[in-house]
């Protein structure tokens, strides 16, 4: 079996969620806990750090292993969806799970698992409790795949719970109000574990985080309220300069407007981790914060493509996301904006699209997955908000289209969904 084989079968044996949505999607931690047996709890061999939340999840936990990294720890990652290849979702310290050890799971355990029926996340989430406990990983940093409570992540039991913040998506599983979804995501918060809320939203919001603490007798931080960040200003070349008190000045590589709420989390996180055990310096910090991407393989964040015209892309794709992007798309110097979109047809598409700049050009396309929305009929929901421009039937079409109109002073956007970023990067890379 080869490479290519073993992540079709995967993709194709168990339901994908990013490719078909809703029918990928199991509720419930049953097969989760039969996997966990099969290989025999790996997820004990090693400690934890547990990220949740709407947005900014995966900034949040690449940035963390980046800095633990950089204190000499062997870190674990495990985050999702993948952009260009599967083993982007399984790392230690940066690097990829081998493509030989994902050939192996598939087909020393797929008589196990075939029986059970299980998602393709539960495989996922199996294969990298295992490769990290394999690796003698000393913590691995968890991204909660969809919600908390009932993902297949929570068997975990960490040394910290972080909930980025509470925004509306995936409602049809999690809930139509922000408080039902705050109840999902604090499924995560655990007994005696200290929780941090990055950004707390409204009361409603905030008394769910705070009841589930009570009930769970743990102590609850809210990034926000903490002093640490004192100031901060962004460059469009130089990125994020942050001044801090137990740090001094950082550097930020990940230049969205969203990390300013990021790296609060972040570093309200470094001193409760150092609390309870770790010990992570100054430098380790800053090397952190400062080369995310390298350490890490974060791709995606307002990632810039080329700068000859300035070229960005972005996965954020629900309302939480958007409004910095738009935000920053309208502050960031440039004669036109040329916007390449296209979304899935389970997200909030009207109001997203009611957010975007009325006078940029737009290029209405649609990603390689079965989720994705035909780019007419989403050109034709933007007409309604006054959104106009042509339609491409692919990412690549449509870069291409963007690049021969843009001047060297205009900037093109990628972005609207996950998927249209990470067809755009497998174009170009």
């Amino acid at each position: 079996m080869t490479y290519q084989e073993a992540t079709t079968y995967l993709f194709t044996a168990a339901p994908l969620f990013q490719n078909i949505g809703a029918g990928a999607y199991k509720e419930g931690l049953s097969n989760t806990h039969l996997l966990d047996e099969h290989f025999n709890h790996p997820h004990n061999n090693f400690r934890t750090i547990h990220v949740g939340g709407t947005n900014g999840k995966g900034s949040t936990s690449h940035t963390l292993a980046a800095i633990l990294q950089s204190q000499g720890y062997k870190v674990g990652l495990y985050t999702s969806p993948h952009l260009v290849d599967f083993r982007e979702r399984i790392r230690v310290n940066g690097e990829m799970i081998p493509e030989q050890r994902v050939i192996d799971f598939v087909e020393q355990e797929r008589s196990f698992f075939e029986p059970l029926h299980p998602s393709f996340f539960e495989l996922a989430t199996a294969l990298a409790f295992q490769y990290f406990a394999e690796e003698k990983v000393d913590v691995a940093v968890i991204e909660v795949g969809l919600g908390g409570r009932l993902d297949c992540t929570n068997i975990i039991q960490p040394d910290l719970s972080i909930i980025t913040n509470i925004s509306f998506d995936h409602i049809q599983f999690l809930g139509n109000t922000l408080p039902k979804i705050a109840h999902e995501k604090a499924g995560i918060i655990k007994y005696n574990v200290p929780a941090i809320i990055g950004e707390a939203g409204d009361k409603e919001v905030r008394e769910v985080f705070e009841k589930q603490a009570e009930i769970v007798e743990t102590e609850l931080i809210f990034a926000e309220e903490e002093d640490e960040l004192t100031d901060f200003s962004l460059s469009p070349i130089n990125g994020y300069t942050y001044q801090t008190k137990s740090y001094g000045k950082l550097h930020g590589q990940l230049s969205g407007y969203c990390q300013e709420k990021n790296i609060r989390t972040i570093l309200a996180a470094i001193k409760v981790l150092n609390k309870v055990g770790y010990s992570i310096g100054t430098e380790a910090v800053k090397e952190g914060v400062a080369n995310v991407c390298q350490l890490t393989g974060l791709m995606g964040r307002w990632q810039t493509i080329s700068t000859n015209p300035l070229t960005i892309c972005d996965t954020g794709h629900n309302v939480g996301g958007m409004q910095y992007i738009t935000k920053q798309l309208q502050e960031t110097p440039h004669e036109r904006l040329h916007i390449i979109i296209g979304m899935v047809n389970d997200k909030d598409v009207n109001t997203v699209l009611s957010m975007l700049p009325k006078d940029a050009i737009y290029y209405f396309t649609q990603a390689s997955v079965k989720r994705a929305m035909p780019a007419k009929e989403f050109s034709e929901i933007a007409a309604k908000h006054n959104l106009h421009g042509g339609c491409y039937a692919s990412v690549g079409l449509a870069y291409s289209a963007a690049k021969q109109n843009a001047e060297k002073n205009d900037i093109i956007f990628v972005g609207g969904s996950t998927f249209i970023v990470a067809d755009m990067l497998n174009n170009i890379l």
